[in-house]
């Protein structure tokens, strides 16, 4: 099988195993009334879903197609200082992405008022996001520590190992043994950012996904892009335990000052990110030579 075939059938195999699969495990489990589900053994569900309908799936595409599964995964030992400057790239590029998405839901706004048609997708893609919103609101609301700690496993430790192996792992390298590493990195980003459901947030995701992929190709380990993952899911639910939710992804009027200053602030993050990379790729050209 070419890996190409091998990589897009994985990706629509996991897509309909874990969404459509997982929904109908939980509805035989809860039934319809998920609002009086038990929301820990909604977590675990969650957990089990990650694993039983990504990673397993994942585990067994790659075995059955290329034999050895370490070699095509790239599960190899992190280099602490590899993770550091990676970590450090992360923390600039997050920075990036929520200027990016200020500016992007202030234009959407714009576009909405100067086009009805333009209004009309926004009112229903703005419902879809509530509902994802919703539930991971729900997801994440903890009212002890055992409770975070649980949340924390679920929305970091198991999404970042379970998603990276099949994604970094299976997927990317399956397009690399055909495909440019940047084109390879590229599409599988793509996907990635489709796979989690959140309209407004899928040039954001696409770009997470792209520096993972930059990061398990650089390095050549799938445990850095596990790493980043989970650093990057992690701050995410500590700023939701000590903010809360109060849908900052949704497009909202911005007031002029605001958008000129925000529009600032995130070329001065290009810049900054942009050199960035420029020093990681003059560090593994001094490596390789």
């Amino acid at each position: 099988m070419s890996p190409i075939s091998a990589a897009f059938i994985g990706l629509v195999g996991v897509f309909i195993l874990y969404q459509v699969g997982g929904s109908l495990l939980t509805l035989l489990i809860f039934g319809f009334d998920l609002k009086e589900a038990d929301i820990t053994a909604m977590r675990l569900l969650t957990t089990a879903g990650q694993m039983l309908f990504i990673l397993l799936p994942a585990i067994i595409f790659t075995k059955a197609i290329y034999t050895n599964v370490s070699a095509h995964i790239r599960i190899k030992p992190v280099n602490l200082q590899e993770t550091v400057i990676f970590s450090l790239g992360l923390f600039i590029l997050t920075s990036l992405l929520q200027s990016y998405l200020f500016l992007q839901n202030a234009a959407i706004i714009k576009l909405a008022e100067a086009y009805p048609s333009i209004n009309g997708i926004k009112s229903y893609i703005d419902k879809i996001d509530k509902i994802v919103e919703s539930s991971y609101n729900t997801l994440l609301t903890s009212k002890s520590i055992l409770e975070s700690l649980l949340i924390i496993l679920v929305v970091a430790v198991v999404p970042a190992l379970c998603e990276e192996f099949f994604f970094r792992g299976f997927v990317q390298r399956s397009f690399e043994l055909k495909l440019r590493p940047f084109t390879a990195a590229l599409i599988t980003a793509f996907f990635f950012g489709l796979y989690h459901f959140h309209p407004y947030q899928i040039v954001p995701l696409t770009a997470l996904g792209l520096y993972f992929g930059f990061a398990a190709y650089m390095s050549e380990t799938i445990f850095l892009p596990m790493i980043l993952h989970f650093l990057n899911n992690l701050i995410a639910v500590l700023m939701f335990f000590i903010y809360g939710s109060d849908d900052v992804n949704l497009p909202q009027a911005v007031p002029a000052g605001d958008l000129r200053f925000s529009i600032m602030v995130f070329l001065s993050l290009v810049v900054l990110f942009t050199f960035f990379m420029i020093y990681v790729n003059r560090i593994y050209y001094k490596k390789s030579n």
